[in-house]
């Protein structure tokens, strides 16, 4: 057990020392704010202040979890080693760095509550983050921060026992459209139709009418195809279904439909199962209990899983809705445009509210990689940031989420392409 004396225990103290010590190192740990027990205590101990009180292990306080609320905040951001650090602590500090304010600045997401220029589609982009204007973007620091952080505890209490942790890869196929022709109502069909002849979209025109009078399978209907793949590679995949109702910006078939629902109960069979939340999912917390509502019913389990990779990720709102509705997962933490860790991490986190100062319940999973970059990037360039990410993740012993589309994988698109990207994560020969 480590005892971590600091003057003041305030909320973003316990979040954050709880989830680098406890959830990603594996030790337990105690706060005191009683000098006299701090000094008596004969096992690990650590304090986080302005000064160290001894002997012990000590880690500069530069303010930052102290306070509530916003501030603008002044950072420097330094070499250390082969990685990045800021909020710059003294000669005395055992860390040249406050590693506890550095990483609650990132998994909180504070950045994001402060004032910044929005992308075209009203999100936070990563242009606009730390990490890429930094260069430290594909680098998960955090994680690597905990580490090193390890390594002087170990050497200053070899006592100290290691937590294993286990490297995974998950991939998560968002499905916006489980079908691109059928299922689709006459009208639909009929005017789409017409918009591929206006674009002189002659096979997609042949594909249609061939889909509709079931002489050919749907080409966006490619399940049975990825499930093969978990069967005989053992690949963790998760299917996250949209079943919003028909908008202007949510266009997929009526989730009651019996070809829609038996697709997913098909998949549900093979893999996890969650929900791709629709446009106004995102902004009116009806809709999303309705859409949630919809997806347990049809695999008769409560939602445990979440995705929004396509529009504003609006802080702390949109989690404070999934809180509500005791929705325990959300996979929306990353950018759709860039590759690389949007938090600074690549492991699971819970979400700590700054607006009310709180750790809510919601785990985050946040993803490095979308399969939209395919469409804007080299895939030269592509792979190889891959690589590099996978080989970083690996070192820290954390999990490598990617996003695809069931429609990467069609005849629409260069599916060799993303095949072999998916293959590459997954390290299938």
């Amino acid at each position: 057990m480590l005892l971590i004396y600091t003057h003041k225990i305030t909320p973003r103290i316990i979040y954050i020392f709880k989830h680098i010590c406890t959830n990603m190192l594996g030790i337990s740990i105690r706060f005191t704010s009683k000098i006299e027990e701090f000094i008596a205590h004969d096992g690990m101990k650590l304090s986080y202040g302005k000064q160290a009180l001894g002997n012990e292990l000590f880690i500069q306080n530069t303010g930052l979890l102290m306070e509530q609320g916003l501030s603008e905040v002044e950072i420097k951001v330094q070499p250390w080693g082969e990685s990045f650090c800021f909020f710059p602590a003294t000669e005395k500090s055992d860390l040249p760095f406050d590693i506890f304010a550095a990483s609650f600045y990132l998994l909180s997401r504070y950045e994001e509550y402060l004032p910044h220029v929005k992308d075209g589609y009203g999100r936070f982009p990563a242009s606009e983050s730390l990490a890429e204007q930094e260069g430290f973007l594909q680098k998960p620091v955090v994680d690597v921060w905990a580490y090193k952080f390890r390594e002087v505890l170990q050497q200053r209490f070899p006592s100290l026992t290691k937590k294993d942790r286990s490297y995974s890869v998950q991939t998560i196929i968002a499905i916006e459209h489980a079908f691109s022709y059928r299922n689709k109502g006459f009208v639909r069909s009929f005017v789409g139709m017409l918009m591929d002849l206006g674009k002189f979209q002659f096979g997609k025109v042949l594909d249609r009418i061939q889909v509709l009078l079931r002489l050919k399978k749907d080409p966006f209907n490619i399940f049975e195809d990825l499930i093969l793949l978990i069967k005989k590679h053992k690949l963790k995949l998760m299917f996250l279904f949209q079943l919003s109702d028909f908008t202007v910006h949510d266009r997929n078939i009526n989730p009651n439909r019996l070809p829609h629902r038996s697709v997913i109960k098909y998949v549900a069979d093979y893999s996890k199962v969650g929900l791709l939340l629709g446009y106004y999912a995102l902004q009116n917390i009806k809709t999303l209990r309705k859409e949630k509502l919809r997806l347990e019913e049809i695999v008769h389990s409560p939602l445990q899983a979440v995705l929004n990779s396509k529009y504003n990720l609006s802080l702390p709102e949109h989690y404070n809705n999934l809180t509500e509705l005791e929705i325990p997962d959300d996979y929306s933490m990353g950018y759709p445009e860039a590759q690389g860790f949007r938090a600074g991490t690549c492991s699971p986190f819970l979400f700590y509210d700054i607006n009310t100062e709180v750790t809510t319940p919601l785990k985050i999973h946040p993803y490095a990689f979308n399969s939209n970059i395919l469409e804007e990037e080299p895939i030269g360039k592509i792979k190889s940031e891959i690589a590099k990410m996978l080989h970083d993740v690996k070192a820290v012993e954390g999990t490598f989420n990617s996003v695809f589309k069931n429609q990467d994988f069609s005849d629409y698109s260069d599916k060799d392409l993303y095949y072999s990207v998916l293959k590459q994560i997954h390290e299938i020969k």
